[in-house]
């Protein structure tokens, strides 16, 4: 067996039904500019073949996006893509992604509710088109972490992504491959350990009332 068939049979298996016995889910939301990997990212991770709502982009928008950064960029999302990551027999991670574009930014807070937590995926390329995400998350009170898509581009200082992005220093920022599934995976990894981090204060606040 080659290991084109060896890898294909590996995904194949990876890529299995919902066990009977998964009665948790959490919810992930990634965000972020336009065309800076969000498809991409949900399509490398999820373990089921993902839920994809992309449209060919025709000359009727292209005075509404703008594609002078993305040129190769043929197809984007119009309402959301989802996927989904088993985590152990009772626990599972549903993934979202966001629709980039301004036009859809109505969409977001909607995806925002009931979120554990949340990526911000940055093309430093394009680091201004990560604000209004930051904002948002931060307008919501959702615990979230940057990750710096390699588009192949200049590196950057994490201390440069940070001044620019005005990030507070609790915010883990992170490079990765979108379309690595290791690399994505391991965003996720970072984010889930970030919410539990931030949420672990505030649990032993309640214990502590609790045993009072």
């Amino acid at each position: 067996m080659d290991s084109a068939t060896s890898e294909a049979a590996v995904e194949a298996a990876a890529r299995t039904p919902l066990g009977a016995t998964a009665d948790n889910g959490l919810k992930i939301v990634v965000v972020g500019g336009f065309g800076v990997g969000k498809t991409t990212l949900v399509r490398s991770v999820s373990e089921i073949r993902p839920l994809n709502t992309e449209e060919t982009m025709t000359q009727a928008g292209e005075h509404i996006d703008d594609i002078s950064e993305v040129r190769g960029k043929t197809a984007t999302t119009v309402a959301f893509d989802f996927g989904r990551i088993t985590l152990d027999a009772r626990n599972v991670l549903y993934l979202f992604g966001a629709p980039g574009q301004e036009r859809f930014w109505f969409l977001w807070d909607r995806l925002f509710s009931g979120t554990l937590g949340a990526v911000v995926l940055v093309d430093t390329r394009r680091i201004d088109d990560s604000w209004y995400a930051i904002d948002r998350l931060e307008h919501h009170g959702t615990p979230f972490i940057v990750a710096c898509n390699d588009f192949g581009g200049p590196t950057y200082a994490p201390s440069r992504i940070r001044d620019a992005l005005d990030l507070d220093p609790q915010v883990p920022l992170v490079d990765c491959d979108a379309r690595s599934r290791a690399s994505g995976k391991q965003v996720l990894i970072t984010l889930v350990e970030h919410v539990r981090n931030t949420y672990a204060p505030q649990a032993s606040l309640r214990e502590q009332e609790l045993t009072r």
